[in-house]
C-alpha cells in the first residue's frame, strides 16, 4: 500500500509498534481481537483497528506538502481537512485559512480569491457547483484536490446506477461535506434524495409501496431530494449509497428494508424486483468497516468503561461512541487534557451536542479494565497520550516506554 509524509508529531512510538505487530501476525485482517496493554494496575484494550486511514494521510500529506512547496502564496482549504481539532489547528498555524465552515458557512466570500490562489479541497470532496466556481477563476482544483478514494468511488457508483436509470439514495447526515458532495455527484447523473437513518427509511418505504401521498413526500424530506424529483416515477428504481462514515450496518439495514419495499410494491404491480434495486455493497469504506468491527469484538472484552477519542464534528468517531453507548459506560474526549482527574472527566455528549463534566467516572476496581479506540482522523500520539494520562492516575502503573519495548 502507498505510503504518505505523515508529521512525525501525530506517530506514537508504542502504537507504530502495537500496530506493526498485529500486522505481521495477522496479515489478512481477520482477527479484530483487542490488543491487551498490561500496566499492571490499569489494562488497556486496545481496538484492532483505529487511527488515520488511507484517505487522512492522503489529506494530510498532500496539505502539509503543499504548504512547504509554495512559501508566500495564498493557500485555502474549502473547510475542515478532516474532523480533528489538532491536525486543523495545525494547518491554521502553517497559515492556511479556511473558506467556509464544517456546514458550508461562509468565512472567506469566494469573490476574494484569484488565479494565484491555491484552494485544498479537504478530504470529504465538495460539490461540483463550488468545483465549477473555482475554475471559472482560474484556480486548479486538480492539483491540490485530497477527496478520500473511498468516497469518489461512491460517486463513480452513483454515477454508473444513475445512468442505469436508478435514483440514488444516499444514507448520510444531510449537513455533513462529504453528503453535500456526494448528492451534487449524483444529482447530477439523475435523482437523488438523502436520509439520515433507519427510520427514514421506514418513512421512504410507504411512499416506495405508495401507503403515503405522493405530495406528502416533498414536506417530509423537503431540502434532501434532486431538482424536478417525482415520487411516483422516481421511486420505482433506487439504489442505495453511504455517506462512508456512516455506521456500515445500518446503511446494509437501510438498503435491506428498501429492497424488501421494492418487493411488496413489485407483488401488486408484477415487475421484477431484481431489476427494481441496484447492487451496491462495494460503495462501504474498508477503513470504516473495519474500525467498527474491531469496536464490536472489542466490546465481547469484559470491561469497566470505553474510551473513544477523535473530534466531536467526526461523524465515524461518533458512530464507533454509538457502537459503546448501552454496553458499558463510554466517554467521548478530543484528548488528554479532557481527563481531569481520577474524579472528573470533560467528555462530550452526543445528544446535549456539547461538553459536560462527569464526576466519579472512574472505578476504584484493580487492575481497572479500559477499552479504547479513536476515529479514523484521529492521530495516534493522541491516543498515546491519553494512556500515559491513564497511567499517571493509577498508581503503580508501568511507563509506556516499557511496553514499547515489549512490543519491538
Amino acid at each position: 500500500m502507498k505510503t504518505f509524509q505523515v508529521p512525525p508529531a501525530y506517530r506514537s512510538p508504542l502504537i507504530t509498534a502495537i500496530k506493526n505487530k498485529r500486522r505481521a501476525e495477522d496479515k489478512m485482517k481477520k482477527d479484530f481481537s483487542p490488543t491487551l496493554l498490561d500496566f499492571g494496575p490499569l489494562h488497556i484494550y486496545l481496538a484492532r483497528h483505529f487511527g488515520f486511514c488511507y484517505g487522512v494521510e492522503n489529506a494530510i500529506d498532500i496539505a502539509f506538502r503543499t504548504v512547504e512547496e509554495n512559501p508566500g502564496r495564498n493557500i485555502f482549504l474549502l473547510s475542515e481537512m478532516i474532523h480533528n481539532p489538532k491536525v486543523n489547528g495545525d494547518l491554521k498555524n502553517r497559515g492556511i485559512r479556511f473558506l467556509q465552515d464544517t456546514y458550508g458557512k461562509q468565512l472567506i466570500p469566494f469573490n476574494s480569491l484569484n488565479a494565484t490562489d491555491i484552494v485544498i479541497t479537504p478530504a470529504f470532496g465538495t460539490s461540483l457547483e463550488i468545483e465549477a466556481l473555482l475554475k471559472s477563476k482560474g484556480i486548479q482544483t486538480e492539483i491540490y484536490n485530497t477527496t478520500c478514494p473511498f468516497v469518489e468511488k461512491v460517486w463513480n457508483r452513483s454515477g454508473q446506477i444513475a445512468e442505469k436509470k436508478f435514483t440514488v439514495i444516499i444514507h448520510g447526515k444531510p449537513g455533513h461535506e462529504e453528503t453535500r458532495a456526494t448528492f451534487s455527484h449524483a444529482a447530477a447523473a439523475g435523482p437523488a434524495l438523502v436520509i439520515r437513518d433507519l427510520e427514514e427509511a421506514v418513512l421512504l418505504g410507504r411512499f416506495i409501496k405508495r401507503e403515503k401521498p405522493g405530495q406528502d413526500f416533498f414536506e417530509e424530506f423537503k431540502d434532501r431530494f434532486s431538482s424536478g424529483f417525482d415520487p411516483l416515477k422516481d421511486l420505482e428504481r433506487i439504489g442505495v449509497v453511504n455517506q462512508t462514515t456512516m455506521l456500515a450496518a445500518e446503511t446494509q439495514q437501510i438498503a435491506d428494508f428498501l429492497k424488501q419495499a421494492i418487493r411488496e410494491r413489485s407483488r401488486v404491480t408484477r415487475q421484477d424486483p431484481a431489476e427494481q434495486f441496484a447492487d451496491t455493497r462495494d460503495t462501504l469504506c474498508y477503513a470504516t468497516n473495519d474500525n467498527q468491527s474491531a469496536v464490536s469484538e472489542m466490546l465481547e472484552t469484559p470491561a469497566d468503561l470505553a474510551i473513544v477519542v477523535g473530534g466531536y464534528n467526526s461523524s465515524n468517531t461518533s458512530h464507533l461512541v454509538e457502537l459503546c453507548a448501552g454496553q458499558l459506560p463510554v466517554y467521548f474526549i478530543n484528548g488528554a487534557e479532557n481527563i481531569i482527574s481520577e474524579e472528573e472527566i470533560l467528555q462530550y455528549d452526543l445528544h446535549q451536542h456539547r461538553e459536560i463534566i462527569r464526576t466519579g467516572w472512574l472505578p476504584g476496581v484493580r487492575p481497572l479494565r479500559i477499552l479504547l479506540t479513536s476515529g479514523a482522523s484521529c492521530p495516534d500520539a493522541i491516543v498515546e497520550s491519553v494512556m500515559e494520562r491513564m497511567c499517571s492516575l493509577i498508581k503503580g502503573s508501568l511507563d509506556s516506554k516499557e511496553l514499547v519495548r515489549r512490543f519491538l
